[in-house]
């Protein structure tokens, strides 16, 4: 028994054609004779009516692409009115639809300010909740992959080390020089060592590493993440009985807590190296003096506040990374939103964990 023919209708109405049923595939060319039968003349006018639509597919809507160039060369009126919500969503991947159809209204402020705060305090408790996950998994190490936490750090760490450790001897060098340039005028070039030490040490090198870190890493995990959550990936670790916390997020972050301070470390001996250069190479100072006065300078305060910093910057930046990637809807465009979305958080957290910082440790020490 032959299978029945999809349903398609096609009524002229005045100057109105109603089309409904199924607009597809099967009868595309019915819907094309259609369409060229009851065309509109040179100069008149045509509207196509989609409210009665059951089904629209691409076939379909090609065909009703090609009546409008048509009809346009002819100089007349085409345009779609009365769209179905099935249509609509297929009109809405093609640059076809009601050209009557006005721009939503502009929300109002205080709407807008309501839906801004409820949308905060929601991303805001699943921020947290992820945070506490998280945190509270990494205190069992025995539910930490091994496998996958070592190839974090070695992506995170290790093919770090080259564009850390460049940019933080240039910052050290700057650093110096420009100490240097004031410094000079007062014959003080001897505290170029003191000032170069104390800023790496103290603010700069956890600060630029952690930005680094952020562009690099964090920017990694939110669009991996996003791009397992819109493929429905972390659907299917649900379905097998994994944990997407402890199976995606917990290597992560693990990893991204010890190597941020690691790379701190190194970035700050490596600037204070750079100004190492400036002060034996352009300020003639003997390296027994400038090596003297840098520790003498710096404290172990400064460097346990350096570390300390370093630990939360890299426990936040990948947390934000893993909330953005989770809170992904969407296709491969929401996946470079994400990114994007991760980073600007990121930096704006360090900038204001670092404020913070600086001035409690300021205070403190």
């Amino acid at each position: 028994m032959s299978a029945p023919s999809p349903v398609f209708t096609a009524a002229l109405d005045g100057g109105r054609l109603c089309l409904g049923g199924r607009l597809e595939r099967a009868t595309a060319r019915a819907l094309s004779h259609a369409l060229e039968r009851h065309a509109p003349s040179p100069g008149g006018a045509l509207i196509v009516d989609l409210k009665g639509v059951d089904y629209m597919d691409s076939a379909a809507i090609g065909a009703l692409l090609d009546a409008q160039r048509r009809a346009a060369a002819r100089g007349s009126v085409w345009r779609v009115e009365g769209v179905s919500d099935t249509a609509r969503r297929a009109l809405s991947l093609f640059r076809l639809g009601p050209e009557q159809a006005a721009p939503p209204p502009p929300t109002p402020l205080m709407e807008a300010v309501g839906e801004g705060a409820y949308a905060a305090r929601t991303a805001l408790g699943d921020f947290l909740q992820l945070a506490a996950d998280t945190t509270f998994a990494l205190a069992d190490p025995r539910k930490l992959r091994l496998g996958a936490f070592i190839e974090q750090c070695v992506y995170m760490g290790s093919q770090a080390l080259p564009i850390v450790g460049l940019i933080a001897a240039l910052l050290g060098l700057t650093l110096a020089f420009q100490s240097a340039y004031q410094l000079r005028q007062f014959g003080a070039d001897i505290y170029v060592a003191n000032l170069t030490g104390i800023a790496m040490v103290r603010e700069m090198g956890p600060l630029m590493t952690a930005i680094l870190v952020a562009g690099r890493s964090g920017s990694s995990i939110a669009a991996e993440i996003a791009t397992m959550q819109v493929s429905e990936e972390i659907d299917a670790l649900k379905v097998m009985g994994l944990d997407p916390i402890q199976f995606l997020a917990l290597p992560r972050l693990a990893a991204i807590i010890l190597v941020v301070p690691l790379l701190t470390l190194m970035a700050d001996l490596l600037g204070v190296f750079g100004g190492y250069l400036v002060g034996v190479l352009y300020l003639d100072l003997t390296s027994g003096v400038y090596i003297s006065k840098t520790i003498e300078a710096l404290a172990p305060g400064d460097l346990l506040s350096s570390m300390f910093k370093s630990l939360i910057f890299g426990w936040g930046i990948g947390l934000i990374g893993l909330h953005f990637g989770f809170q992904a809807r969407g296709g491969a465009g929401e996946v470079g939103r994400t990114t994007t979305a991760s980073v600007v958080a990121s930096i704006f957290y360090l900038v204001i964990a670092g404020c913070f910082f600086s001035v409690l440790f300021y205070v403190v020490l």
